[in-house]
């Protein structure tokens, strides 16, 4: 698939407890769009081989992933997030950063059941560099993590369904205001053909 190309850039949020599916969502969407991801995850392998969750290597990251955002954003490209939006004081500061750049915000709210979430953040998938979280950690985050409020319009989307289908709800809302605008300009031009037709008088 070709970059999105929207009337205006997007930064697309993903959000949800530990172990729903939120990184996968997240580098499938990058992947399909075409589109610059900035990943929480990513930089703190980047800067440690294992990473701990400390305060000052969480500090740490979030000031890189801040500053990645702010050069994305003078791109006018849109942009896929991975983290840093586990509460609603997050994603205030974030949606207020990305709109005064001139975009729109996209939550992606990733759900699935919390047995399955609890044993996909716990387990350690072979191959994977990613750290299981230990019972305690898992319970601390989900602690942590604040649901999206209505005011915040998230897009719900399935942890454990195919990536294919979940897509197509993503691109559904993403296109639904493009086909809006579409329909309100040829309405536009209708009327003001209708009007003109009006106006003109045979001698």
């Amino acid at each position: 698939m070709k970059s999105l190309s929207l009337s205006k850039p997007h930064v697309l949020v993903m959000i949800g407890a530990p172990g729903v599916g939120k990184t996968y969502f997240a580098e499938q969407f990058a992947e399909t769009f075409k589109a610059p991801l900035v990943s929480r995850e990513r930089i703190g392998f980047e800067i440690t081989a294992n990473p701990t969750g400390t305060k000052d290597e969480l500090a740490i990251i979030s000031r890189i992933a801040g500053g990645q955002l702010v050069e994305l954003l003078k791109t006018q490209r849109s942009i896929i997030i991975d983290g840093g939006a586990d509460t609603r004081a997050d994603r205030v500061a974030l949606r207020k950063l990305v709109r005064e750049a001139g975009y729109d915000v996209l939550y992606i709210w990733v759900q699935t059941d919390s047995a399955t979430a609890q044993y996909r953040a716990t387990k350690q998938t072979r191959g994977s560099a990613k750290k299981a979280l230990t019972e305690a950690e898992y319970m601390s985050r989900l602690k942590q993590f604040s649901p999206p409020g209505p005011n915040e319009k998230p897009i719900v989307i399935s942890g454990k369904h195919t990536y294919a289908t979940q897509v197509k709800v993503v691109l559904k809302r993403l296109v639904e205001p493009r086909v809006q605008e579409a329909d309100l300009s040829h309405q536009a031009k209708t009327e003001s053909g209708r009007a003109g037709s009006r106006q003109i008088v045979i001698r």
